[in-house]
């Protein structure tokens, strides 16, 4: 998926409860080893610490930013990565000049416009993944192999997101389409963790308590 965001947020229960109470909850107690879920907004509401409860909140989106379905379009080489296990692309191919592959062999070459579903191929090849907007992240959108603090300092900066402010970033990935595709990659591959009205609620959540990051 390619860095490109608003949802209004809903009130959690978490809204009536008294200070005491969230003091009392630390960021790792709502940790969730869960990988194929994300939590809701409301299940921070217990992190009295805004800036805490800024950067859970980013780790759970981190379960989405980190996921294959997003870092084999975010590489930090020249091609793409593909799978679960985000090997090099076969058949080789490259960015090329506007990240849309070297010219004769262009991402829409053998990406349309939607999955398609394919037979005869390999056990583990069941379909192409298609999108309107089918190429590679920028390099400056590289986060392949990065910390999440380190991808979390990299999506605020202007000069390596797109020049996107937070705004922005929220509508990029609450709405775009091709951020979209990660939660409908096509047969034989495992979607994003969530929903993507999940992941854009978190992010809006995330800025609104101050965009704050990871440590590196």
């Amino acid at each position: 998926m390619v860095l490109a965001a608003s949802l209004i947020l809903g009130s959690g229960p978490g809204l009536a409860q008294d200070t005491a109470s969230k003091a009392s909850v630390s960021p790792a107690a709502v940790a969730d080893t869960d990988t194929g879920s994300l939590k809701s907004v409301a299940d921070f509401d217990s992190i009295a610490d805004e800036k805490e409860r800024s950067i859970a909140i980013f780790e759970e989106t981190g379960k989405v930013l980190q996921d294959p379905r997003c870092v084999n379009c975010h590489p930090r080489g020249d091609s793409p990565l593909q799978g679960d296990d985000m090997a090099i692309h076969e058949p080789p191919v490259v960015r090329g000049e506007a990240n849309f592959g070297a010219p004769g062999m262009t991402c829409n070459t053998c990406h349309g416009p939607e999955n398609a579903e394919v037979v005869a191929q390999a056990e583990d090849i069941q379909s192409i993944p298609g999108n309107p907007n089918w190429h590679l992240a920028p390099v400056e959108m590289a986060w392949e192999g990065k910390s999440l603090g380190e991808i979390c300092a990299q999506i605020k900066d202007e000069n390596r997101n797109g020049g996107k402010t937070l705004a922005e970033l929220v509508e990029h990935m609450a709405s775009d389409d091709l951020v979209g595709w990660g939660w409908n990659p096509g047969k034989g591959r495992e979607p994003a963790p969530g929903t993507q009205e999940q992941f854009g609620q978190l992010y809006e959540a995330w800025v609104a308590t101050g965009a704050h990051c990871p440590a590196a």
